[in-house]
């Protein structure tokens, strides 16, 4: 059993429309998928933190999945180097905007005066995981053997650093120094929590997403749609190989 997320319906009206036995247990859509009908159950978890972290809960309590895919559109930062259309997946997901802030900025950890070396709840004391023996502040790895699998079966797929906002839209003025700061290429809203909360339930998570605008462009300039399709093939293609 694989579980899958988007956030929103239209991130995922082609895997729903490639599900064979599909069968709806609210909130949940259960079905087979591909030609080796792997098992598969589906969940539209509503945008931001809280609601990600409980899509990732439901599934695993529900149907505790070997791996969960979590997908959808995304932000590229300026310096990443990203374009409208294009793939990327997170090597690692971080809380961008949690912890201690002081007057001039988030609070820093280290002498280096770069975000990225800012991690709010370090500096604040208390981390937001604790699991076999390791301590999670604001940063959470995705899996590596399905980052791994994926930037085999999707050449064209970037892989790097995501930063999870509360807040999408930002001027582009603030957000280029935010993903220059911290070394980050793609902003979402949801990514962080489903780390998170995967790493709790200890359950294999990658994050893939089609990148739809620049960070901190208006939603007009947005193109939704052929970012969304573009993420969906991909996942398509991969969930063959898994």
């Amino acid at each position: 059993m694989t579980g899958l997320i988007s956030s929103v319906p239209f991130e995922a009206d082609l895997i729903l429309d490639s599900f064979k036995r599909k069968k709806i247990s609210a909130p949940l859509v259960e079905g087979t998928i591909g030609e080796r009908g792997k098992k598969a159950a589906y969940i539209c978890s509503g945008i931001g933190i809280a609601n990600a972290a409980r899509a990732v809960a439901i599934l695993a309590e529900r149907k505790k999945p070997e791996a969960i895919f979590l997908f959808g559109i995304g932000g590229a930062y300026p310096s990443s180097g990203l374009k409208k259309g294009d793939l990327a997946a997170a090597e690692v997901e971080i809380y961008a905007e949690g912890g201690l802030i002081r007057e001039k900025g988030w609070a820093k950890t280290g002498g280096a005066s770069k975000v990225q070396n800012y991690d709010g709840f370090r500096v604040l004391g208390f981390p937001l995981l604790k699991k076999d023996g390791k301590v999670f502040f604001s940063s959470f790895p995705l899996d590596r053997r399905l980052l791994k699998e994926a930037k085999k079966r999707i050449p064209d797929l970037r892989t790097g650093r995501f930063l999870t906002v509360c807040a999408a839209g930002r001027s582009t003025r603030k957000a280029g120094p935010l993903g220059a700061g911290y070394g980050a290429i793609v902003e979402n809203m949801e990514g962080a929590a489903a780390a998170h909360t995967a790493l709790f339930y200890g359950i294999p998570l990658i994050e893939i997403r089609g990148i739809s605008n620049m960070a901190g462009e208006p939603p007009s300039k947005w193109r939704k749609q052929e970012a969304a399709r573009n993420c969906q093939t991909a996942v398509l293609r991969l969930l063959e190989f898994l």
